[in-house]
């Protein structure tokens, strides 16, 4: 009952430090629909993409739909494909017997954002990030959970961050004048200086 209650408060915890979106993100009306693909099979990462991409107002096309348009005609989708996603556990302290005591869960995914044509709009990058845990030698039942519980909430994290670097990008495009689809837009003048998105996330 103890590592229940433990599991709950621990739970109750991270859900208030800060591992949420940090505002509702709200992609701009050009972007396009999109597929989102992943060479992990049944990838809850991919899950959470689909979720956070249809609440922030985008298209989402499932991996075995087709998207059509008035005539019929298939229509190209753009394609955010998650090349990897890999966990790590690094242990961080250990005991008087040698015996791993805290370790830090790590989790990196490399992922890129394809315009409809094929053409790079976010360029292939990684993202890492890592929670510590404590894992008592004893009590492997209690570190079994604590250690689910931060896989999910890292996962949360990583779709936010995924959907955040997508929509600096696209913001960019259209400030300088590129249609998220690939082909050119007119713009004014004023407008052709758009600032430079370097990418960095703060995470």
């Amino acid at each position: 009952m103890t590592r229940y209650l433990i599991a709950l408060f621990l739970a109750a915890g991270l859900s208030g430090c800060g591992f949420h979106l940090r505002n509702k993100l709200t992609l701009p009306d050009d972007v396009p629909a999109v597929k989102v693909e992943s060479s992990v099979r049944y990838s809850e990462l991919v899950k959470l993409l689909n979720r956070g991409l249809r609440t922030s107002g985008a298209t989402v096309v499932e991996a075995d739909e087709a998207l059509q348009g008035d005539d019929g005609k298939a229509m190209g989708v753009a394609r955010l494909k998650i090349r990897s996603e890999r966990w790590g556990d690094l242990p961080i302290a250990i005991d008087a017997r040698g015996r791993a005591q805290e370790y830090s869960l790590r989790y990196a995914v490399i992922f890129t954002f394809l315009r409809p044509d094929g053409s790079v709009l976010v360029p292939e990058q990684a993202i890492e990030m890592s929670r510590d845990y404590v894992s008592q030698p004893t009590d492997a039942t209690g570190t079994t959970t604590e250690r689910e519980i931060l896989a999910d909430e890292l996962r949360r994290e990583m779709s936010a961050s995924i959907l955040r670097r997508i929509d600096s990008v696209a913001r960019a495009e259209i400030q300088q004048g590129r249609s998220l689809d690939g082909a050119a837009t007119d713009v004014d003048d004023d407008d052709a200086g758009g600032s430079d998105i370097d990418g960095n996330d703060a995470d």
